[in-house]
């Protein structure tokens, strides 16, 4: 019998159309001989649909269209299993239930990839593949990230972050930022990513202005000193808490001096993408971060390649990383040391091709995943989360309106 794998992607996040390519990719290069592939696709006001036509990228081009002919759908729990409902219910007999075995989430950015998403599935009861609630929520904070990073001796750049309410007085907090920190300086929101609301400031008035606008993206921006002659390293990490081990290294590019990959930079290269089967065409010709300028491998030294992949697996195992992830150093060319930057939880394109230099195609990786989902679930079966008890039975409130008194 076929495992029922529902393959989540869209939502409610400013990287909603990466996501669509990221998924829609990885289908055609999943095994649909062992898996059915449910592709479920939740629109940017959060409504789920699901239909056969959304493992195609042209499907996408008129969403409206596609949405018309798709089935809406809710997640419910039907005895001891998930399914996906259609909603809203047929008003006579029962309302069309399909079982689903496993969530695969291939989202990107706020209210989907921070925890949000995955916690909502848990508590449905689907295994899910990938991180669970805790590193999903640690990767997306970077200011949080950064403070667990620097607990465990990994190193990140001194940062400062200001907040909504510090920003109602901006002469106070350039003030302070230039007190802190010498130009240039980066100004990014705290929880996004794809390099949305990033810019680098040379001068207090570009600072101003970049604070302005990461402050449209988020309540709470960070600010670092920008390296001013900057190598960026990127490296992926695959596996668990029992066992996780690093790709190869990639040198990304920039498109200008500015050294700041900006979104066009990752998604908006050009080039195709084929899947299992022939495969499809991505949205725009891209093929997310695999369209990226890159050298791979990174031109750096044998010890500076292996100095980042052990931090990257320190780094994953510090934040309970699970899945596949993303992490993205900078070395300071002029000093030659070595930070880290963030960690992506669910990179674009899953980081595919991070893996294939060392073997690892496709395929291999996205059943390498499911499998690791698989084992987590099983060991989660054997906890203990809930007990009864004769509380309930035995229990009395006082106080007014049912109020329990102290």
């Amino acid at each position: 019998m076929k495992i029922t794998i529902a393959v989540l992607f869209g939502g409610n996040s400013t990287e909603h159309e990466i996501s669509v390519i990221s998924a829609v990719q990885a289908m055609g290069y999943m095994d649909h001989e062992k898996y059915e592939i449910l592709p479920v696709y939740m629109t940017k006001k959060s409504l789920f649909y699901t239909d056969p036509a959304m493992e195609r990228i042209e499907s996408f081009r008129d969403i409206p269209a596609l949405l018309q002919k798709s089935r809406r759908v809710i997640f419910v729990r039907e005895e001891n299993r998930t399914c996906l409902m259609t909603y809203p219910p047929k008003l006579v007999g029962r309302p069309e239930m399909t079982p689903v075995d496993l969530a695969f989430p291939i989202v990107h950015g706020t209210n989907v990839e921070d925890g949000t998403l995955q916690g909502f599935l848990e508590t449905a009861g689907l295994p899910v593949v990938g991180p669970g609630v805790l590193p999903s929520a640690l990767g997306m904070d970077k200011a949080v990230m950064k403070s667990v990073f620097k607990d465990h001796g990994i190193p990140v750049l001194p940062c400062r972050v200001i907040t909504m309410r510090d920003w109602q007085e901006p002469d106070a907090v350039i003030d302070a930022l230039e007190q802190e920190l010498p130009y240039p300086m980066i100004v990014k929101p705290v929880n996004l990513g794809s390099s949305i609301g990033i810019s680098k400031a040379a001068d207090r008035a570009a600072l101003l202005e970049a604070l302005e606008l990461a402050f449209t993206f988020s309540g709470r921006v960070l600010v670092e000193r920008a390296i001013v002659k900057l190598k960026e390293v990127n490296c992926a990490v695959l596996g668990d808490r029992d066992g996780a081990e690093a790709s190869e290294c990639e040198e990304p590019f920039a498109s200008d001096e500015e050294s700041i990959l900006s979104f066009s930079d990752k998604y908006m290269s050009g080039g195709k993408t084929g899947g299992a089967k022939g495969g499809a065409k991505t949205a725009g010709g891209s093929k997310g971060m695999a369209s990226l300028k890159r050298r791979i491998p990174a031109d750096i030294s044998e010890e500076m390649r292996e100095r980042i992949r052990r931090t990257s697996v320190e780094a994953f195992h510090a934040l309970e990383g699970a899945g596949v992830a993303r992490i993205d150093f900078m070395i300071d060319e002029e000093s030659g040391e070595l930070f880290l930057n963030e960690i992506n939880t669910i990179p674009g394109s899953l980081a595919f091709y991070l893996w294939e230099p060392l073997g690892l195609k496709y395929p291999a990786m996205l059943e390498k995943l499911i499998s690791l989902a698989l084992k987590s679930a099983r060991e989660k079966e054997k906890l203990t989360t809930s007990f009864d008890t004769n509380i309930l039975s035995t229990a009395k409130l006082g106080g007014t309106k049912g109020g329990a008194k102290g």
